[in-house]
């Protein structure tokens, strides 16, 4: 196959380490850094404009795009690159709203009866200190649009939750969430618009210091497996098994629903309450850093995989 990765991060040299691994394909990167460059072609594009992407993809005769970061996502130039007629892994701009915007993703995980939080949504100062006192503390404060991972505060001061709420106000509306106590895990499923397919768990780590001290931040690092689910759980099929019917399935069913069919790859943040699993957020895309530790496990084929799911073949898949 020929495939174009657009991306410049570790989480697009990581998909390219694992195409390349197969040893049958010809990859491009749209974008790349320095490692990326070593290992493949690169080139330089405006990875948000979606005719230039388009474009790209048409005159280098790919196969398949996969494309890494959210922005372009939520751009729309998956729709751009699937109205040229070209394979895309990646939702549409319509369906990656599930990550571009939290009160939408509340609102279909609402719809579809997934487990997640209570959360208030305020559009204002007032509203907000409502809130915040009426809610009572810890507090979990989080923006309602792209933040690069530093949009979520969770803390017992509330001074400091106002003061990180009044930054995202001017954007859009801030929601103020209940707080959920327990571990973290994120779990990656592969969708064509209907099968759903899990990959395997990891476990990021949040805060920016050493003992989870420090601001959130889009991940500081990452490991897999987990033993602690195996322990929990009984094994990482069952765990995967359980988000898969509780949370995947019905988040896609409910997208399909509203005419936002979702293609790609739905990334599914959790927290293990002691009341059971919980939605933290979605992600439309391969996560950062969790992709670099879930990758090397892969012993199937990952283009395959990816083509599956872009042409609404996964059900056809093997395990």
């Amino acid at each position: 196959m020929r495939i174009l990765v657009l991306g410049t991060g570790a989480r697009e040299h990581a998909i390219i380490t694992a195409l390349l691994r197969e040893g049958s394909h010809e990859v491009i990167c749209a974008g790349g850094n320095g490692g990326i460059a070593a290992d493949v072609e690169t080139v330089q594009i405006d990875q948000l404009n979606a005719n230039l992407v388009a474009e790209l993809a048409a005159d280098r005769a790919v196969d398949l795009v996969v494309i890494g970061p959210e922005a372009p996502l939520v751009a729309g130039v998956a729709d751009a690159v699937r109205d040229a007629g070209i394979a895309v892994f990646g939702p549409s701009k319509l369906a990656a709203r599930i990550e571009g915007s939290k009160s939408f993703a509340k609102q279909i995980m609402t719809d579809a009866q997934v487990p997640t939080g209570a959360v208030t949504q305020v559009a204002d100062y007032d509203q907000l200190v409502a809130a915040v006192d009426g809610q009572g503390g810890p507090w979990v404060i989080k923006a309602d649009g792209l933040a690069a991972g530093k949009g979520v505060l969770v803390t017992e001061d509330r001074d400091a939750a106002i003061e990180h709420a009044e930054k995202y106000l001017g954007e859009g509306p801030v929601l103020v969430e209940e707080f959920l106590a327990g571990p973290e895990v994120s779990l990656f499923f592969l969708s064509d618009g209907e099968t759903v397919v899990p990959l395997t768990p990891a476990q990021d780590y949040k805060r920016l210091a050493d003992g989870d001290a420090g601001p959130n931040t889009g991940g500081m690092g990452a490991y897999s497996p987990c033993g602690w689910i195996v322990e929990r759980f009984g094994s990482e099929t069952a765990f995967t098994d359980e988000v898969r019917r509780t949370v995947a399935e019905p988040t896609i069913r409910r997208l399909a629903e509203i005419g936002a069919p979702f293609v790609g790859l739905l990334y599914a943040g959790l927290i293990v309450t002691d009341a059971g699993i919980r939605v933290i957020e979605f992600n439309a895309r391969f996560g950062d850093p969790e992709t670099q530790v879930i990758l090397p496990r892969l012993t199937s084929s990952l283009a395959d995989a990816l083509m599956a799911s872009a042409t609404g073949a996964l059900a056809e898949l093997p395990p």
